[in-house]
């Protein structure tokens, strides 16, 4: 199997997941069997995949105003609007939308993580530059 093959059904894996703990957590989320869920999350998927970067770019200004959490809003639309297309997934209102959207983001955080697919941050002491102000160059460094 190709590494694009694994790396996509470890995704989808993730947002399956992700969504299964949602629905469990959130009221107002539910699915009616196994297959809507994996329909569901797959879709979600491409969404967040394809749609999500043009949302992002057209609500730019509100992002930045709100230092970032506007893209709750956009993530709780994208599974609002999942909600609307699979059926046997449903999604009662904006508001379990929401919450399902923070609950989702949250667990692919850490599962990603987890796996060792999520964004890397060390923390680890560095150098000054020279004439940088008199500092002596032993402070942290975040290497993102």
């Amino acid at each position: 199997m190709s590494a694009t093959a694994v790396q996509f059904l470890q995704r989808w894996v993730v947002t399956t997941l992700a969504v299964l703990v949602a629905v469990n957590i959130v009221r107002g989320l539910s699915y009616d069997g196994v297959s809507s869920l994996l329909v569901a999350s797959l879709l979600l998927g491409f969404l967040n995949a394809f749609v999500r970067p043009l949302l992002l770019v057209i609500s730019l200004p509100l992002l930045l105003y709100t230092l970032g959490l506007f893209m709750l809003v956009i993530n709780a639309l994208l599974l609002w609007m999942v909600g609307s297309m699979v059926k046997g997934f449903h999604v009662s209102g904006f508001g379990p939308a929401f919450w399902g959207a923070l609950v989702i983001s949250i667990v692919s955080l850490v599962a990603n993580a987890f796996l060792g697919k999520g964004p890397k941050v060390q923390l680890k002491k560095g150098r000054g530059r020279k004439g940088d102000g008199g500092s002596n160059g032993d402070g942290p460094v975040i290497d993102v």
